[in-house]
């Protein structure tokens, strides 16, 4: 299957590293312009250096923190107006691991601040540029935890949840303007989350970090975790005109660990 997306415009948050940065490169590699996103200048630097520019040149990155939904839509609205946003993977850094009952108020506001506030103002920037082109496409990375909470990922499983829910309603109200919304769920994913993950695992139990991941890919029927390329993959189809008619869908890439349907 060749996925082509030429002539589109795609914005990718949190793409200085893991799940946004091998996105970004593939969404590079099927002709699409790429507009990284994220806080730190001198990682975007790095990553627009990788991407390929053999059939555009144009990419470039936008610096912004989603601390600040204020920030985030400051940056994106001013540049949007001038450059139509055809897709948004919507992709940060997931809340502070911990037991829910332990979390102060604070992080269940920061979280929804970092995810589903800036989600609203990305699309709200982006929408107009969608529907002229009657081509959008709104991809959510969150967790399998929409489908069952995770153990000691307390305020991530609420504010994940609460982003499934968002793109669900979205796209039953984008859907006949052409525009997609959905959500990748990605498993065990060899990023520096899961290495934090991991490594409190691993103090909780009285492990070694080496035992705590070799228990945490035992739960996997591939036995392994996944590289972020092969999120990037699920990724990148939703983004092509091949997944026009998938809308408002939860994609597990998990190597076939979460036990629901």
């Amino acid at each position: 299957m060749n996925i082509d997306l030429k002539d589109k415009t795609a914005l990718v948050c949190g793409s200085s590293t893991g799940i946004g940065r091998a996105t970004a490169i593939q969404f590079a590699q099927a002709g699409a312009r790429v507009i990284l996103l994220a806080r730190n200048p001198n990682k975007l630097q790095k990553v627009l250096n990788e991407l390929d520019k053999t059939q555009r040149d144009d990419h470039t990155y936008l610096v912004a923190d989603f601390s600040s939904f204020k920030e985030v839509e400051d940056v994106v609205s001013a540049f949007a107006k001038a450059n139509p946003i055809h897709i948004i993977v919507n992709n940060t850094g997931g809340p502070t691991p911990g037991f829910l009952i332990d979390a102060q108020v604070d992080a269940l506001e920061r979280g929804f601040t970092q995810h589903v506030k800036c989600n609203q103002v990305l699309i709200k920037a982006c929408a107009a540029g969608m529907k002229e082109a009657a081509y959008g496409r709104v991809i959510n990375v969150i967790s399998t935890s929409v489908k069952a909470p995770i153990e000691f990922l307390g305020v991530s499983n609420v504010i994940r949840g609460a982003v499934a829910s968002w793109a669900k309603t979205l796209a039953t109200e984008l859907g006949p303007h052409g525009i997609t919304v959905n959500n990748v769920l990605p498993g065990f994913t060899a990023t520096d989350r899961l290495d934090k993950i991991i490594a409190g695992k691993a103090k909780r139990a009285g492990h070694s970090e080496e035992q705590a991941a070799q228990i945490m890919k035992s739960y996997v029927p591939a036995r392994r975790f996944a590289a972020p390329e092969e999120v990037a993959n699920a990724i990148t189809f939703l983004a092509s005109d091949k997944a026009g008619y998938i809308n408002g869908i939860n994609l597990p890439v998990d190597g076939g660990r979460t036990k629901s349907l």
